[in-house]
């Protein structure tokens, strides 16, 4: 019962923000509280997003190249790494990535706002903590998030021609032939647009966390670690309600999913 009180909560939690970052657009107030928050969550994040993605692809190369090869289709290597990359990989983990780093930290942050009252004493000077607090932290991750699933992609398809080609010796030329046949626009644009949706639940869910964490330094801990775990969750499973939706548009705008 107490689980479905605070899925109800969350949800009036996450209208009232959506609220907030929509009324009355944005004026320079604005825009000075959500600037340090891009830089946060955008430019802070991104070393880890291009190394992240870096690493995926060569992953993805080292443990596919030996069996491709064994078939005789170490050419199409790069098919593989890139739909695995711009469809799944490189948007669910840089949204993982970011649940650990900025999810964790914005519950942090927040939870420590509660449990000094400071979130209290803004609305005694009728501030809105919704519009001055958690509006520019979740517009920052729903807007920066899609930004950074492009570059993992990049360095993602980069790892794994840097494997495949560079390492492995597969012919450069049909490496990319067989890529561009095989990942379309669709391809890429649906990892993106998925990355939107991890990123609003992300910034949502640690915002929540943080404006409803227990008091004392234990329970900002436990809410930190309530936010990745419902975060990483959350991620997981909007990912597979939105692959099979855009499987289903692609299927029916080309008839056929791109294969091996």
């Amino acid at each position: 019962m107490k689980s479905i009180q605070q899925l109800g909560d969350f949800f009036i939690f996450s209208w009232q923000a959506f609220a907030a970052m929509f009324r009355g657009g944005f004026d320079r107030r604005n825009w000075r509280l959500l600037i340090p928050q891009l830089y946060e969550v955008g430019y802070r994040s991104l070393p880890v997003i291009l190394i992240t993605g870096a690493f995926v692809g060569m992953v993805i190369a080292v443990q596919a190249v030996e069996q491709f090869r064994a078939m005789g289709l170490e050419e199409r290597m790069g098919t593989l790494v890139n739909l695995s990359v711009v469809r799944e990989l490189g948007p669910v983990l840089a949204g993982i990535m970011l649940a650990g780093r900025i999810g964790g930290a914005l519950t942090a942050e927040l939870g420590t706002m509660n449990v000094t009252e400071q979130i209290d004493a803004l609305r005694s000077m009728g501030v809105n903590p919704m519009r001055y607090l958690v509006a520019p932290r979740v517009l920052a991750c729903t807007v920066l998030t899609p930004t950074l699933t492009f570059f993992a992609d990049f360095t993602g398809a980069a790892g794994g021609w840097f494997v495949s080609v560079v390492v492995e010796g597969v012919p450069a030329g049909p490496y990319w032939d067989f890529t561009q046949q095989s990942v379309t626009n669709f391809d890429l644009y649906s990892g993106i647009f998925k990355s939107v949706f991890f990123g609003a639940a992300l910034g949502l869910i640690a915002c929540f966390c943080g404006f409803n964490c227990r008091p004392g330094a234990s329970g900002v801990g436990k809410a930190c670690t309530t936010s990745f775990v419902i975060s990483f969750i959350a991620i997981l499973a909007i990912d597979f309600v939105l692959a099979q939706i855009l499987q289903d548009i692609q299927l029916s705008i080309y008839g056929f999913q791109p294969v091996l």
